[in-house]
């Protein structure tokens, strides 16, 4: 009679152990493997409220229904901003018709001398789908810090100035919600990676 009872529960504690190890793997399906930085939970981005090329105000909530990919720079930025934007280009190129679910926008942190006119030429030069977003001073320094992005003004010595800022990658994916910080230097391979995963949640 022990034993039976001991063969039971030695079997019943077998099934429950196969059944979690089961739970845990179906878990483990389920959530999103990113190349770049998990940022999960983080809400970052939902008091942005700017305005777009065409002078519209935009929130993120304006783009839920595509994943979104967010870039703090400035028009004139000599080499970082330029060459995010191209890489981002690529990265439409390679998403094929998926691009079409995928928005790009470029936030000022120049806002005196990006007005919107002059950051639609600019971004549409990249690629015609691109937006770029701007407002007053206080309004970009809302959205910055709703991503927690560091930007300051660096004079130079001919009395013009430059723009120092945090140069990351944000991913939102369709429902408006922060998913992946992408490093600026990880290249068009990672982000196609992880914008494709995001576009796969829906």
């Amino acid at each position: 009679m022990t034993y039976r009872f001991s063969l039971r529960r030695s079997l019943l504690r077998a099934v429950l152990a196969l059944g979690t190890l089961s739970l845990l793997a179906a878990c483990g399906k389920d959530k999103p493997e990113f190349m770049g930085s998990d940022i999960t939970g983080t809400r970052l981005g939902q008091q942005m409220s700017l305005v777009d090329t065409a002078g519209q105000p935009r929130t993120l909530a304006d783009y839920q229904g595509k994943v979104m990919v967010v870039f703090f720079g400035f028009t004139q930025c000599p080499d970082v901003c330029p060459t995010a934007l191209a890489e981002m280009a690529q990265v439409m190129q390679q998403l094929g018709d998926d691009a079409d679910r995928v928005q790009v926008a470029l936030v000022t942190v120049d806002p005196e001398r990006d007005t919107p006119q002059v950051l639609r030429e600019y971004v549409t030069a990249f690629d015609p789908r691109f937006e770029g977003l701007t407002g007053t001073p206080e309004q970009v320094k809302q959205a910055a810090q709703s991503f927690k992005v560091y930007y300051a003004k660096s004079p130079r010595p001919d009395g013009d100035y430059s723009m120092d800022h945090t140069a990351a990658i944000y991913l939102l994916d369709a429902k408006g919600e922060s998913r992946v910080l992408v490093n600026n230097t990880a290249g068009v391979d990672v982000l196609v990676h992880d914008v494709r995963t995001l576009l796969e949640l829906g």
